[in-house]
């Protein structure tokens, strides 16, 4: 049997701020209240304060997550200097280029873009980026006269698009005027999911020198429900993604399992690495624009700017063993079983102890834990604590009941085990997986063994089941073939 390791991770931030209006809450509370709009575009962060806060640089690759101890919070305050938008890794893109890109993968002519801002702004802009090719300048085209943009909203169920918070430079329609999963929202929804993946993915093949030809499957993990009116989740958005990355031997699904499906698309790449049947896997997951401003009143309240005015993206290379990435232990996965139970003490039976055991380790031999990483800028000013302490405590509470710690050693559990939340709250963004980069390079220079990602997912909120979900994988030092 082959073994399967993790040949890279990429991380990626899209910054689009003009895009918040649209995410379900802000959307909700706009149509209530039309001030409400005023209120977001007037705490909205510029590009460069985006790219200068400390948790969108960890997110990326370019600090590592300890180092956010040394900022006070909120740590929209902190403004970094000389911050990088491109890491070795990953990058931050401004919503101009974004645009650009939402067009480069649309292949249904949903999009029109304003002729100004696509040669001025959008085209100069792309020409230098370093995933960009001849043929996504020719799919971006040379844009529309502001008349053609306004007749199409005057025309119905279509959505105006802006930059700089107001300023219109194109609009999204509908992809058919009587199916309401096929409306301008939804579809534009989806695409922004489909762009950032094709970012993400574009990164992980270009940063680990992985041709895209090399890939054999694709495995989407992301939240977005692709079909129309007779198959509203039928998919297929891992296909979709590869085909603009020029993954043209491979072929793809998606995992849909809410917050905890990157968990699970790893655990069936693993799989497939390892009985042979696909040498180079590709688990990808793009943004969820839904999420945008989700938690926007929280912020507000508190003084600070919106922090939900971004998506993450990522893209995780999974492959055979090339004697140095770290090994994925598949004998380590954790699954929240049916009959494990809600309380956070069984789910972490069932994710942490019990794989742990099959193994024959401890909690306390694991380098780092990897959880929900929810950045607390954003769920405490909206009274949603602090979710990855909550979570550390937990599993330190375990260890001190297995003997493992001592008592006096919980409050410090947090800070030897695991790591500040620093990820954009979009579910299966944040859970566990923004860590894996980071682990990547830190078990490869030997500062650690081992980690262990713990994802969670919310079942219930489909209305099927009241069920919580969860995953668990370990990856380790590779020996060498040894």
């Amino acid at each position: 049997m082959a073994t399967p390791v993790i040949k890279g991770a990429s991380f990626v931030i899209t910054h689009t701020p003009s895009l918040v209006r649209y995410g379900s809450k802000p959307d909700r509370e706009i149509e209530k209240n039309q001030y409400v709009l005023e209120d977001i575009l007037a705490n909205l962060r510029s590009f460069e304060e985006a790219v200068a806060y400390p948790p969108n640089q960890v997110f990326i690759g370019n600090m590592r997550p300890e180092l956010l101890k040394d900022y006070e919070r909120p740590w929209t305050n902190a403004k970094l200097e000389n911050a990088n938008r491109f890491s070795p890794w990953g990058e931050i893109l401004p919503e101009e280029e974004f645009y650009g890109w939402l067009k480069i993968a649309d292949k249904y002519n949903l999009v029109f873009l304003e002729e100004n801002f696509v040669n001025d702004q959008v085209k100069a802009r792309l020409e230098k980026h370093p995933l960009i090719t001849a043929e996504d300048l020719n799919a971006l085209g040379k844009g529309v006269h502001i008349d053609e943009i306004q007749e199409k909203l005057a025309e119905g169920d279509a959505l105006p698009l802006y930059v700089n918070k107001n300023q219109l430079i194109g609009v999204f329609l509908a992809g058919h005027d009587e199916d309401k999963f096929l409306s301008a929202h939804i579809l534009l929804e989806n695409l922004c999911n489909k762009a950032s993946g094709v970012i993400a993915m574009r990164q992980a093949l270009h940063s680990f020198d992985v041709t895209p030809e090399q890939i054999d499957y694709v495995i989407g993990c992301d939240e977005e429900a692709v079909g129309d009116r007779y198959q509203r989740g039928g998919g297929n958005m891992a296909k979709s993604i590869a085909e603009h990355a020029g993954c043209i031997h491979a072929s793809g699904s998606d995992v849909k399992a809410f917050c905890c499906a990157p968990a699970h698309a790893v655990s069936v790449a693993a799989a497939f690495v390892q009985a042979d049947i696909y040498n180079e896997v590709l688990v990808i997951g793009g943004g969820c624009l839904a999420k945008l401003g989700m938690k926007f009143a929280g912020n507000l309240s508190k003084g600070m700017p919106i922090t939900e005015d971004q998506m993450g993206a990522i893209a995780i290379l999974i492959g055979k063993d090339d004697g140095k990435s770290p090994k994925i232990r598949t004998d380590s996965f954790g699954k929240h079983e049916i009959s494990a139970g809600s309380s956070a003490q069984a789910i972490y039976q069932s994710l942490v102890v019990k794989p742990l055991e099959r193994m024959g380790k401890k909690i306390t031999d694991i380098g780092k834990f990897a959880v929900e990483l929810h950045n607390p800028d954003v769920t405490e000013p909206n009274g949603n604590g602090n979710v990855p302490r909550g979570n550390y405590r937990t599993i330190g509470a375990m260890a001190v009941m297995r003997k493992e710690i001592e008592r006096s050693e919980l409050d410090s559990f947090e800070d030897k085990y695991g790591m500040l939340g620093f990820s954009p709250t979009q579910g299966h963004i944040a859970s566990a997986i923004p860590f894996l980069g980071h682990a990547r390079d830190m078990i490869m220079s030997g500062e650690i063994e081992n980690a262990m990602f713990v994802g969670k997912g919310s079942l219930f909120l489909g209305k099927m089941t009241a069920l919580s979900d969860g995953m668990s994988f370990v990856i380790e030092k590779n020996d060498g073939g040894k």
